[in-house]
């Protein structure tokens, strides 16, 4: 079955929210052996949606709608399809219902226009929405093309389709087999490199298939195998897993869509029983705040400085104010001393420090994007100097990347 997601709402266009419900839509479709091929968006406007229907019908087999199926004067989807599929609207009696409860127990007066939110096709299926009051609407025209209508608010459409939309789609789009995926992630790699790298395996790509995505600072492969049960496709991803980590290996650090370097290095920290602190002067923060989105993080990291200044950076880690006008802040003596300051005051095993150019001017006669980074280790200290590429913003946060990198691998080493 092919599939084709047009998102409805002018809103879209014009860039007041980001679509976020046609990725989301795209990978759970993937999963249950469904290609989507299309995505469309389109303003709230009936001419122009009949025109993406009449489109999307002459190639897809599944047409999924999300969005304008409130109570507005500009939600009009289901009254636009309904008038292309020759459906009378109807009251979902489940769904009446509902509203009808609602309104009577937050003692709120219900305009007439609420009532749209209960409509369905008079020969489709009402699906019902956990997390709001618009019924979705799944309808199969005499042609079989398959009609899915959502709700636009993520958190009312991935409610709906995990619940009641995964089970339809199951029962019109019966599968022998399923897909399976395994996340692979990697840093200090581009995108581009991992791909010539891995040419031969993604050119002659059958069964389990490769995608690579470039994430911020690292790159991800999406490992997918077709299979009738999970441990059948474990072994078929466990295969060619093994022949990529045998050539990409020394840059991945771990599996899944939601995991990162922040999670592998604390993780590694707490295996190993080490602690860490940190000193930050171009980063002014991140690196702390990184690490601070993770529970249990306190465990392992007993906490930083963010000495910006020359002054501040004198003060608080005890570095010699005219040595520091001498030979920089931003250099390999600063941050040097930076790391072995805060690990003899923090009485951690390890600590790091950044200091650099985010510009957008030079500093020191150092061009922007120029980072010095400094690793204290219970072996002494390992200095880096790199050039970062692109904005403010982002010189900061690559460097947070690399740093975590940094200690990641120090701690794989020991």
């Amino acid at each position: 079955m092919n599939a084709e997601i047009i998102a409805v709402g002018t809103e879209i266009l014009m860039g007041q929210i980001v679509n976020s419900n046609a990725a989301y839509l795209s990978e759970q479709l993937a999963n249950l052996g469904i290609n989507v091929y299309y995505h469309v968006a389109v303003g709230d406007n009936e001419k122009r949606l009949t025109a993406c229907l009449e489109r999307a019908k002459s190639r897809s087999d599944l047409i999924v709608l999300c969005g304008g199926l409130g109570p507005t004067q500009d939600d009009l989807t289901k009254q636009t399809v309904a008038k292309f599929v020759n459906q009378e609207l109807v009251y979902d009696p489940t769904g009446h219902a509902r509203l009808m409860d609602y309104f009577a127990k937050t003692k709120r007066e219900m305009t007439e226009n609420n009532l749209l939110q209960a409509l369905t096709f008079k020969d489709g299926r009402g699906i019902a929405n956990p997390n709001g009051l618009a019924v979705g609407i799944y309808y199969e025209d005499s042609d079989h093309t398959h009609y899915l209508l959502l709700p636009g608010p993520p958190r009312e459409l991935k409610a709906m389709f995990r619940q009641n939309v995964v089970p339809l789609l199951r029962e019109i789009n019966p599968q022998d087999t399923k897909l399976y995926s395994r996340v692979l992630r990697f840093y200090g790699i581009g995108e581009s490199q991992l791909v010539t790298l891995l040419a031969d395996f993604i050119d002659h790509q059958t069964n389990p298939t490769i995608a690579p995505y470039a994430k911020t600072n690292e790159v991800t492969l999406r490992l997918t195998a077709n299979a009738p049960t999970q441990d059948e496709a474990d072994v078929l991803l466990d295969e060619l897993e093994e022949k990529i980590q045998a050539l990409a290996g020394a840059y991945f650090y771990g599996y899944g869509d939601d995991f990162s370097l922040a999670e592998a290095m604390i993780a590694q920290l707490k295996e190993k029983n080490r602690t860490i602190s940190v000193a930050e002067s171009l980063t002014a923060g991140l690196f702390a705040s990184t690490l601070g989105q993770y529970p249990g993080v306190s465990q392992v990291f007993k906490g930083g400085v963010v000495t910006y200044s020359l002054e501040m950076k004198a003060a608080l880690l005890d570095i010699d104010a005219d040595y520091l006008r001498e030979v920089g802040t931003v250099s390999e003596a600063c941050v040097t001393l930076m790391a072995k300051n805060m690990q003899q005051k923090a009485q951690t095993d390890y600590a790091i420090a950044f200091s650099g150019v985010a510009g957008p001017d030079q500093l020191e006669g150092q061009a922007v994007g120029t980072v010095w980074m400094a690793l204290a280790t219970p072996n002494g200290v390992q200095t880096y100097c790199k050039q970062f590429p692109h904005g403010r913003n982002e010189i900061r946060q690559a460097a947070v990347m690399f740093g975590l990198n940094l200690v990641y691998r120090a701690l794989l080493a020991e």
